[in-house]
């Protein structure tokens, strides 16, 4: 038995695949969505609101945000899913029973939002100053100055890290099946870990894999598609004009423009 022979039937055992897709589709990739999507969620609007914290002139606002990421992005994704997931479980079966959802997306949003906020908080301090004077010039009070023009320009701007991120959860997600999962609780990876130990094959988890690739290999190349056509504009061809038009609105009505008289002067 030669090399490929042995490669192909431990990764690219395409039977074994199939025996497992269904549940791929059925229960893996929509645990997988639902925990990514919730998690995101949660951490995108704490993220946002340590971001408002951590540029505040109040130290007292300010520190609190600074102990909270530098914790929660320094920790490894795993010890602080294991530290929650456990820490509070009979808290968590008293309020949702045995499911470990909560406190999964729980532990994936607390990281999410350590990362969100340095994103958000890097987006809003790189517009303009002058963006923030001009509305206080125009009576605009600092919050709404904040939340109308300030931190939409921030957003849109990191709008790649923002997606980055949501990438990074995806792929995080895979280590909640440390908690414990049901039969019909697993998402993607505890589907293919599972399917290969029944199978002593591979292909399962490989099959796994490509179902991440489909959902992070798009979101990739669309939100650089959306980031470039933020930054260039859409633009449109259209044929050069010769300005004649423009030079008969401003010409005075019923006078030549061969015989208008000149300013100053008159003509001869």
């Amino acid at each position: 038995m030669d090399l490929l022979t042995i490669l192909s039937r431990t990764f690219f055992d395409f039977p074994s695949m199939m025996e497992v897709l269904p549940q791929m589709l059925t229960t893996g990739l929509v645990n997988t969505v639902i925990i990514s999507l919730a998690a995101t969620l949660l951490g995108t609007l704490s993220g946002l609101l340590l971001a408002l914290m951590g540029i505040s002139p109040s130290r007292w606002l300010r520190l609190p945000a600074r102990l909270y990421t530098d914790l929660f992005r320094g920790l490894p994704s795993i010890l602080t899913i294991l530290l929650i997931g456990q820490g509070l479980a009979r808290f968590s079966y008293q309020l949702f029973g045995p499911t470990p959802y909560p406190l999964g997306i729980f532990a994936l949003s607390l990281i999410a939002s350590a990362y969100m906020g340095e994103i958000f908080r890097a987006g809003i301090q790189s517009v303009e100053c002058g963006q923030m004077e001009a509305c206080r010039a125009l009576g605009m009070s600092y919050g709404r100055a904040m939340r109308l023009v300030v931190i939409p320009q921030g957003i849109r701007r990191v709008l790649p890290a923002i997606v980055n991120q949501f990438i990074a959860i995806i792929k995080d997600s895979s280590l909640v099946y440390l908690l414990g999962l049901m039969t019909q609780q697993r998402e993607l990876f505890r589907v293919g870990q599972d399917a290969a130990v029944l199978t002593g094959n591979l292909s399962p988890l490989m099959l796994a894999g490509l179902f991440y690739l489909i959902i992070t290999v798009p979101l990739t190349h669309m939100v650089n598609y959306v980031d470039v056509r933020y930054r260039t504009g859409r633009r449109r061809l259209t044929a050069p004009k010769s300005g004649l038009k423009e030079v008969d609105e401003v010409r005075t009505p019923g006078v030549s423009l061969v015989t208008q008289p000149r300013i100053g002067g008159t003509h001869e």
